[in-house]
């Protein structure tokens, strides 16, 4: 995913924590806050595991978000995966974040 796409600093993370909506699923939960563009920020915790559990999980997310970039609503994402990530393989991962995008309507329309 390109840097132009990302969420990279704490106040922007807190942001979209403290004004945005939120819905979860198994592996992982969504927060968005609509905006002019679209920037996503990925957030792994310790508690799903060490650092090569976390960067596997974190790389799988931003991979499918990517594919995923030109069909989304404009706006700010976080994507703050659960310790059941840890055990989940790609397609886990893509479902339960195509049902987070579908279930809050993030989709742009198709004409």
């Amino acid at each position: 995913m390109q840097k132009n796409y990302r969420l990279r600093r704490r106040g922007q993370f807190h942001y979209v924590y403290r004004k945005g909506k939120t819905s979860g699923q198994p592996c992982m939960t969504l927060s968005y806050v609509r905006a002019g563009r679209l920037q996503a920020g990925f957030s792994v915790s310790k508690k799903v595991g060490g650092a090569v559990v976390r960067n596997r999980v974190k790389r799988r997310m931003r991979e499918f978000f990517r594919l995923q970039i030109p069909k989304l609503k404009p706006g700010y994402y976080v994507l703050t995966a659960r310790p059941a990530a840890a055990e989940a393989d790609y397609h886990e991962l893509a479902r339960d974040m195509e049902r987070l995008l579908k279930k809050m309507q993030l989709f742009r329309e198709q004409a």
